[in-house]
């Protein structure tokens, strides 16, 4: 069989990966925590979701080639589970500032390193499925990438989800790699439900995953024509790296969604079918898990009576229920949450009530 020349070995060329581990996972609570967030907790397997999103891309590109953007309230912790990251590869932002100007960062320091580097920008808190449909994606991202393009992955929606953003498909694009991919329409931000519904329904809508690739030079150049302060700013950063921290209390807040993808011209999507999910809820865990016969996904200790369709979590106590269905409890050392699933997204009502409160000690 005669091999695609752009499905070539990835790990001999210079892309690098951006791994953004900055999230607060609070729709996670009571297991993520302000000081413990979801990246750094085992919610799908035996290993973190960062150590996860490392192995994932490890195949591919080495580990001296993969960045971290993460607060400095979790650089230790980082260090602590990722041992073997090359200390310069983890850049502390100051303060949050949003994905865009996190974006900007890296690709500032990974050109400072490789000028014709391509880069991949990855969330540390995703779970995907099919870890080598993953690669492949990738691959083909990383084609389409060295045509000047702005390339994201969407994934084929399975069912009418409102916490996720989409991507409408336009006009088709050469394929790379033998994969179909398309210029972007639109974006739409967390449609309600029958909006939803209406947009599954064309076929040609997608969740947005937030996972990029880009040409390092291709993204600066976006970041001059559509975020021209920052990119001054990026340049200022680039000749006196140690006003990093001055410069960034006045460098606006923003995603690189809104900032970049939304205005550009170039940008692109590659549609994936690779089982992904943000993890954005304990429902959204739920339906990744193995369930029982009944539909329950049970962690610990737990007896169940005329019980469906729910996900119990005990933590150390044995949790039992009776004639309930869709339920979520999660139990931890000082909290216990209880919701239906359908109000699975709502849980960051409770650590909004607990910062109102200044219970601190819970956040």
């Amino acid at each position: 069989m005669t091999r695609n020349p752009e499905h070539r070995n990835l790990n001999a060329t210079n892309l690098y990966a951006v791994i953004l581990a900055g999230g607060s996972g609070t729709r996670l609570w009571p297991r993520s925590r302000g000081g413990h967030p979801k990246q750094f907790l085992d919610l799908a397997g035996d290993r973190t979701m960062i150590q996860q999103t490392v192995n994932r891309v490890r195949p591919l590109i080495p580990l001296d080639r993969i960045y971290f953007l993460v607060g400095s309230r979790h650089a230790a912790q980082l260090r602590e589970q990722l041992p073997g990251v090359p200390a310069n590869n983890v850049i502390v932002e100051p303060s949050a500032k949003g994905t865009g100007p996190c974006v900007g960062l890296a690709a500032m320091l990974i050109r400072q390193r490789d000028p014709n580097a391509t880069m991949t920008s990855l969330h540390a808190d995703h779970f995907i499925r099919d870890e080598a449909g993953f690669r492949t994606s990738l691959q083909t991202c990383h084609a389409l990438a060295q045509r000047g393009l702005l390339v994201t992955m969407g994934a084929a929606p399975t069912y009418p989800e409102t916490g996720y953003g989409y991507i409408e498909r336009g006009d088709a694009l050469e394929p790379a790699c033998a994969q179909a991919a398309y210029r972007i329409a639109r974006f739409t931000e967390k449609p309600d439900r029958d909006t939803a519904e209406r947009m599954m329904a064309t076929g040609r809508y997608y969740w947005n995953t937030g996972m990029f690739t880009w040409r390092v030079d291709t993204i600066l150049d976006a970041f001059r024509q559509h975020m021209p302060a920052f990119s001054a700013q990026l340049d200022t950063i680039a000749q006196a790296p140690e006003q990093l921290p001055a410069i960034w209390t006045q460098v606006v807040n923003e995603t690189i969604d809104r900032g970049i993808m939304e205005r550009a011209t170039n940008a692109a999507v590659l549609p994936i079918d690779i089982g992904w999910s943000d993890i954005g809820s304990w429902a959204s865990l739920h339906d990744l898990l193995p369930a029982d016969a009944n539909g329950n996904v049970v962690l610990g200790d737990h007896v169940a009576i005329d019980t469906h369709g729910s996900f119990i979590r005990s933590n150390g106590k044995l949790i039992a229920t009776l004639g309930v269905s869709n339920l979520i409890v999660v139990e931890t050392d000082d909290a216990i949450l209880i919701c239906p699933k359908d109000r699975a997204q709502d849980v960051k009502l409770v650590v909004d009530q607990l910062k109102a409160d200044r219970r601190d000690a819970l956040l």
